[in-house]
C-alpha cells in the first residue's frame, strides 16, 4: 500500500460515516459542499484564462468533487479522478443531487499515464502536497504537462511552507527537502531516520522552490500567489 493511501481512505470513510461532504469538513475548515477551500482562487483564475466554449477539464485528486461540480455547473466538460473509491462514490452522489454531469473515476494520480486525452485545464485542488517523493511528483507533473493542450492551463492550489507551522508528536519536518514525515512501522515506502521509521506525509515547499520544481517539469508559471498558481506548458 502506498504511503498516501491509508490516511485518505480512513478520512473519506470517516467523512461518509459522519455525514460530511468534503475533506476540509473534517478539520472544521468548511461546512458547506459548495464552499470549498480553493473556490475563491478558482473563481478569480477563471476570469484570467483564455478558454474555448465548453472547455475540457481534468481534476485529479478531486475528493468528493466540489470543484468538479462547480465547474460542470458553469458549462465545463469535466473528468475527475481520485484514488479513494469512497470519495468517488460520494462525488457521484453529490453531482446527481446537483444535476450536473461529471465523469468521475477511481484512479491513482501517481499512475496517471502521460498519453491520453488533452485538456484546456488541469486542476489540482490541494492534492499535490500529499504527493511527497521526488519520483511521484515528477510522474504527476509530467502527466499534467502532457495532458495539457498547447493552449491549456494548469491551475494549482497546494499547501506551502509556513514558518509558523509547528510539527509535533509523530511528525518530523526536513527543511532541506520540504518533506514532512510521520512516524510509522517498517513497511512499503517507510524510511529510517536516526533509527526511527517514518512515512512521507506532506511536501511543504517554499514558494520559490515550488516554482522551480514546476519550471523544471516543463511548466511555465504564469502567476503565483503563495501556493495558488496558474501555469502553462513551456512553448
Amino acid at each position: 500500500m502506498r504511503y498516501y493511501y491509508a490516511e485518505h481512505q480512513a478520512a473519506y470513510q470517516r467523512l461518509a460515516q459522519q455525514g460530511l461532504t468534503q475533506w476540509s469538513d473534517l478539520f472544521g475548515e468548511t461546512d458547506e459542499y459548495d464552499v470549498f477551500p480553493n473556490r475563491a482562487f478558482l473563481v478569480q483564475a477563471l476570469t484570467r484564462l483564455e478558454l474555448p466554449h465548453e472547455p475540457d477539464v481534468l481534476e485529479y485528486g478531486c475528493g468528493t468533487g466540489p470543484a468538479a461540480c462547480f465547474l460542470a455547473a458553469r458549462g465545463f466538460r469535466v473528468d475527475a479522478i481520485d484514488l479513494i473509491p469512497e470519495a468517488i462514490a460520494l462525488a457521484r452522489r453529490f453531482a446527481r443531487e446537483r444535476g450536473v454531469n461529471v465523469s468521475f473515476s477511481v484512479q491513482d494520480v501517481c499512475a496517471m499515464v502521460a498519453d491520453g486525452k488533452q485538456y484546456d485545464v488541469v486542476l489540482d485542488s490541494y492534492c499535490l502536497q500529499s504527493i511527497v517523493t521526488d519520483t511521484d511528483r515528477a510522474k504527476v507533473l509530467a502527466a499534467v504537462r502532457d495532458r495539457l493542450k498547447s493552449t491549456g492551463y494548469y491551475v494549482l492550489s497546494t499547501a506551502i511552507h509556513d514558518p509558523d507551522r509547528v510539527y509535533e508528536g509523530d511528525f518530523r519536518y526536513d527543511a532541506t527537502t520540504g518533506i514532512c514525515y510521520q512516524a510509522a512501522e517498517p513497511g512499503d515506502d517507510a524510511i529510517q531516520l536516526d533509527g526511527n521509521w517514518y512515512l512521507p506525509h506532506r511536501r511543504h515547499l517554499r514558494p520559490a522552490a515550488l516554482r522551480a520544481e514546476l519550471e523544471a517539469a516543463g511548466l511555465q508559471v504564469h502567476s503565483q500567489e503563495g501556493g495558488d498558481l496558474i501555469c502553462v506548458r513551456h512553448r
